[in-house]
């Protein structure tokens, strides 16, 4: 019994010295731990980032507005006098003339007046002739010629009045264009006071394309500058801007700007949806793809540049014009290195490595 205990104490006393041996006294020298130990880790290479050298020039930003033609000129044309409808000689979509007939008002009572009135005047000119002879021979005192005169003057006034009202009721085209509307029919009866339509009349050449501009973007347009006009039936046109508000409308606070076209074949119809592309007044500006554009921390828009000894660095850029693929802005230098590709994956200060984009799109 004695003796196991013995034993026993002398396995534990055992265990305890070898486990003590490996605190105390460790494995393998210095030399060892060197030769083991993993290799330092090698220094990185700069981040690649493609470039593009930023030039600045004058670049006159486009203005791409939505609107509509209107016709330059417009006109219901209606009786001026009293009378029946007895002619109506056009009918919609009819071209005509400066002058050409477009209804007959008749009224016997018009042709009455002048029947009565160039009777008169006739009379009054054949007695001022045969006094006139007797004057001269001094059988009529010269006061009669004064008379004589005063009446005949007269008559011509009555008989010039009575053909101008016969006249009214002859309505005429004032321009030539085309007839859109025409709401008068044959036997209805019309007068001036009441306003009644007989047709209405478009003049299509000048046409129109008439667009709202904002007040921010007003200063740039400037009376006699060219415009491209684009419609909706896929139809591009040149024209010229022929009138710039100087108040608002109240209602979109917009102000309204025509663009004059030149339509001599009426192929451009009134009330048609159009594009007016305007051009602004040109500012120092440079080309960058879209994809350049990015936001930083303060969510400011702009792009990253490569500065000075190789590092990153955010400009801030106000966006001019923009395109479909390209954009122009302002507020970057001129030469300056812009990054097109990578700029989303450094931060400002890095030291990156900058190569040309288009020598790398070249290459690949």
């Amino acid at each position: 019994m004695k003796a196991n205990r013995l034993t026993a104490i002398g396995l534990v006393v055992g265990a305890a010295l070898w486990i003590a041996s490996g605190h105390l006294m460790p494995h393998g020298s210095a030399g060892s731990e060197a030769a083991t130990r993993p290799a330092e880790t090698k220094t990185q290479p700069p981040f690649r980032v493609e470039v593009t050298t930023a030039k600045v020039v004058d670049h006159a930003p486009k203005l791409t507005l939505s609107g509509r033609t209107e016709a330059d000129h417009k006109v219901s044309i209606a009786a001026r006098t009293g009378g029946v409808l007895t002619q109506l000689n056009v009918t919609r979509g009819q071209h005509v003339k400066k002058g050409d007939v477009i209804a007959v008002l008749a009224d016997e009572a018009r042709e009455a007046q002048v029947a009565q009135a160039q009777a008169l005047y006739d009379q009054r000119k054949a007695e001022l002739q045969a006094r006139r002879e007797l004057i001269d021979k001094g059988t009529l005192p010269k006061l009669d010629l004064v008379n004589l005169e005063a009446q005949y003057k007269a008559a011509e006034a009555s008989l010039a009045s009575a053909k101008a009202e016969r006249d009214r009721g002859v309505l005429r085209a004032p321009w030539d264009g085309v007839i859109t509307d025409v709401p008068g029919q044959v036997g209805s009866a019309a007068f001036s006071f009441s306003g009644t339509p007989i047709a209405t009349l478009v003049a299509l050449d000048p046409m129109l394309a008439v667009v709202e501009v904002s007040e921010r973007k007003l200063a740039g347009i400037r009376v006699g500058e060219t415009a491209e006009v684009r419609l909706i039936t896929g139809q591009v046109v040149q024209g010229r801007v022929r009138y710039v508000a100087e108040s608002t409308t109240n209602a979109t606070r917009t102000y309204r700007v025509e663009v004059e076209i030149p339509n001599a074949d009426g192929k451009i119809p009134d009330g048609i949806t159009s594009e007016v592309v305007l051009s602004l007044n040109p500012v120092p500006a440079t080309q960058i793809p879209r994809s350049a554009l990015t936001i930083s921390a303060a969510g400011d828009v702009g792009v990253r540049v490569v500065a000075a000894g190789d590092k990153v660095a955010f400009v801030p850029v106000h966006i001019v014009e923009d395109l479909q693929d390209t954009m122009w802005v302002s507020g970057v230098k001129d030469d300056a290195r812009v990054i097109v590709r990578g700029q989303d994956f450094v931060r400002d200060g890095q030291i990156v490595a900058a190569v040309d984009a288009e020598q790398e799109s070249a290459s690949r």
